[in-house]
């Protein structure tokens, strides 16, 4: 059984919600939900927060509780958190990030990732399935 941590950065608390082109119309929750019924061996938990003080502790954290892996949307912090960056490098944890658009067929500014240099893998471009490929690969790490 692996134990796993879905963490969100900022306004993906509005999933389902916001520009729903990009996103999709889909709530957290029901992404939640699949994941655990795909995953029955596999303990998920999840984390979102617009703060980038929380989502540092939420990583500093999973590190040290017995969390095996992080699926991380660091949203718009991709682009702007050397400090994100800088957590996910110091933990001893496999964290890969995901992106629920193609971050690279979108503006300039947002084709930078800070995260990816100390990511075990980045998927983006996939919708909300980009969790699924990312729980999937973490179990079988």
């Amino acid at each position: 059984m692996k134990n796993i941590l879905v963490i969100n950065g900022p306004n993906l608390n509005l999933l389902g919600k916001r520009e729903p082109v990009l996103y999709g119309s889909q709530d957290f929750s029901e992404v939640l939900d699949e994941l655990k019924s795909d995953f029955p061996d596999c303990t998920i938990s999840y984390f979102q927060s617009n703060n980038e003080s929380e989502l540092i502790n939420a990583l500093h954290a999973a590190a040290d509780s017995g969390i095996e892996g992080a699926v991380f949307n660091p949203a718009a912090f991709t682009h702007t958190s050397i400090a994100l960056a800088d957590a996910v490098a110091a933990i001893d944890l496999p964290v890969v990030e995901v992106h629920i658009s193609n971050i690279y067929g979108r503006e300039d500014f947002r084709q930078k990732s800070y995260i990816s240099k100390y990511a075990a893998g980045v998927i983006a471009g996939f919708g909300v399935a980009g969790y699924r490929l990312a729980v999937s690969y973490l179990v079988r790490s």
